[in-house]
This record gives structure tokens, sequence and C-alpha cells, in this order.
């Protein structure tokens, strides 16, 4: 007798998000990551680009293209530190997802950027032209290629070695996101010793949030924000020099900071203040387990770090519940 699939638990099975299908894939061939990206972006990204810009110019009838192309830019952006930001503290296993999902969203502000100069988000091209916008070929014809020859996704790996590849895939993300090398390619950073002094400077601030961020999770936030936000400007930059021929705004070092890196800021101060409190009451108290103050300390920073994210994140989540939904 066949087997019948019951009505009530078909399809009731919630399908993975993008960011961790596209996880799921990469991690499969970490050396292949840009390519599959690209290739994912438009199969799964592309179909759902030109009802997004039908819905923008019914939203802004009045707007002129240039001022569609700068809302595409900043709506992008703003989701970019939005999910780039995502993660820190007792969060960090959640990195690989965040990268994805800034990613993916990186390439839809390509593909609404390339649907606006009237070209096909769904066509094979528009995987070849962002990963040469991304920095990774030189030309379309290489990218092209490289796409060609990227074969299917291969079963996933023993248990240890997935650990290994999503290591590997979370710093080839953090590369291609501008987190690890932003890629400025101005004169003034061309020069070797000064590259590498910003280099390792980068590495030692990443290196202090990651520690601070042990204990006080949002302190990521400002940090991915602006790193983010760079990263982004930077390849918008690109993508609209190459769709419409436009030159890149000047930008200058005192420039306002967003609104969003500053309550991100303000986010972050708040709570590092409340391990500085914790440890104060800690050592006012007295307590001690094994004649010993510090395991008290530790599992009041723990808890706490693990609390504050905890609750970031639940009211982040219920915050775009309804926007997701929708």
């Amino acid at each position: 007798m066949p087997h019948r699939e019951n009505p009530n638990t078909a399809g009731s099975r919630k399908e993975p998000s993008a960011e961790r299908s596209l996880l799921a894939s990469v991690v499969t061939d970490p050396g292949h990551l840009p390519e599959r990206l690209a290739d994912f972006a438009v199969r799964r990204v592309g179909p759902a680009v030109p009802e997004a810009i039908a819905s923008l110019r019914r939203d802004h009838p009045n707007d002129t293209e240039a001022e569609l192309r700068a809302r595409v830019v900043a709506r992008g952006r703003r989701t970019v530190v939005s999910e780039g930001s995502l993660v820190g503290g007792p969060f960090l296993v959640l990195i690989p997802v965040a990268f994805c999902a800034a990613l993916l969203r990186q390439a839809r502000t390509v593909l609404e950027l390339a649907a606006l100069d009237g070209r096909d988000p769904t066509a094979s091209a528009r995987a070849g032209e962002l990963l040469v916008l991304q920095g990774v070929y030189e030309d379309t014809r290489q990218a092209q290629d490289a796409l060609a020859r990227t074969g299917r996704a291969a079963d996933a790996p023993a248990r240890w070695k997935r650990w290994v590849a999503l290591w590997e895939v979370t710093l080839r993300m953090a590369h291609l996101l501008g987190v690890l090398a932003p890629g400025d390619e101005s004169r003034a950073a061309g020069r070797r010793v000064r590259r590498v002094a910003v280099q390792a400077w980068r590495w030692l601030l990443l290196g202090v949030v990651f520690l601070v961020g042990l204990v006080a999770p949002l302190v990521w936030l400002p940090y991915m924000a602006v790193t983010y936000q760079r990263a982004d400007a930077r390849l918008a930059d690109r993508v609209l020099a190459h769709y419409f021929d436009t030159a890149p705004a000047p930008r200058h070092g005192t420039s306002r900071p967003e609104p969003e890196v500053l309550a991100a800021a303000l986010r972050a101060l708040l709570s590092l203040l409340v391990p500085l409190v914790l440890t104060a009451l800690t050592f006012l108290t007295g307590l001690r387990i094994a004649d010993s103050r510090w395991p008290v300390l530790g599992i009041t920073l723990a808890t706490a770090s693990g609390a504050v994210g905890a609750l970031w994140y639940w009211r982040r989540h219920r915050r775009l519940r309804p926007s997701s939904s929708s």
C-alpha cells in the first residue's frame, strides 16, 4: 500500500530562511563562497526584485531616477547594518547567519539598482556583475568562467570538518563584507607600510571588541554598524559607477555619524554599565565560592551577558515579526 502523506503535516515544516539555506550550501564548498553567493542571490532574491522596484515607484511617483537610486541604497544600507549587527557575546555562534543575511542584503541592493537600470535581476549575467562589483574578479568574463566551473554542492561534511569549514566560511564572509579587510583603494592608503599598520590596528580593535563583548554583548552594535556602513558605501559607489556612470559622492572625515550608529552606541554604553555595576556589587557584598570572589564574579558576568543579549535579541525579533510576516 503506497504511503500517503498526512495533509496535516505536509508542508507544515517551515522552509529554511534564505541566509540559512545559503550557509548550508557554502559550508559544503567554502572555496567558492563568492560564486555560490552570487548564483544564490540571483536565483533566490532576483525574482522578488521587480515587484520591489514597482512598489518603490508607486510609493514615490514624483521621485527622479537619482532619488529612487538613493532610496534603494539608503534602504539597503539600513537593513545591512540591522542584519549584520545581530550578534555578540553569548550569540557569537550566530555570526555566520548574520554575515549571510548581510551579504544577501547587499546583493539585493545591487540587483535592485540593476533593475532600475532596466536590467533583468534574474539573468545569470547579474551574478557575474555582482562578483566584479564585490572585487572578486576583474571583469565579467572571468566571473562567468568561474561560475561555470562551480559545480553542484557536495554532501555535508563530517561534524568536525563542518566546524572547520564553518570557520573558513565565516572568515571569507568577513573579508567579502569588509569586516576584516575593507579594501580601501585610495592612494593615501596605498602604501604598503601604512596599509599593514591600518590592518594591524583593525585586528587589535576587533580583538578588544571581542573580549569586551563577552561580558557586554551590545558593544558589537556600534562597531559592526560603522564597519558595515563604510563597506556598503564603497560597494554602492562601485555599483552606481558601473550601472549609471555616477561619480562617488565626496566623503569627509568629520561627517556626522548616522542616527542608527548613535543609538547603537548608546545601547552599547548601557550594556557596558551592567557588568561594571555587577562587578562592584559582587565585591561590595563579599560573596564567595570556595573562599574566592572570582567564581562568583565569573558566574555573575556570564549570566548578565546572556540576559542582556537575550533581552535585546528577543525585543529586536518581536519588533521585526509583524513586518516579516506581511
